[in-house]
């Protein structure tokens, strides 16, 4: 497996913090790594303008992919069109630690 730290680009987040990623070193492809990303961040594909790689080099290709090392700092542009619709966000029972029967309580 290869191990990346993965982040949304975004100057305006006080915290932004990378999260780590795992890719199957014989899948090394920009889809894969677009979609893993995707997944794990909560992104729709569709909004990612480009994946680049810190501090200054954006990822275009499956050669560019198959290059990245351990531990290396990706950053997702997201497009700027409706903020609202780039993230998804999970419902009530999907959320961790959603407790139905809790729900269902009355006092």
């Amino acid at each position: 497996e290869l191990v990346l730290k993965v982040r949304i680009q975004n100057p305006n987040l006080r915290e932004n913090d990378f999260i780590e990623i795992e890719l199957d070193r014989q899948e090394l492809t920009y889809k894969e790594l677009l979609r893993v990303s995707c997944r794990e961040l909560g992104v729709n594909p569709e909004h990612v303008q480009k994946i680049r790689k810190l501090p200054n080099t954006m990822l275009r290709k499956d050669k560019d992919v198959a290059r990245l090392q351990d531990f290396q700092e990706l950053e997702l542009v997201l497009t700027a069109s409706d903020k609202h619709s780039l993230f998804r966000v999970p419902t009530l029972s999907e959320r961790s630690g959603y407790n139905k029967k809790a729900s269902e309580l009355t006092y």
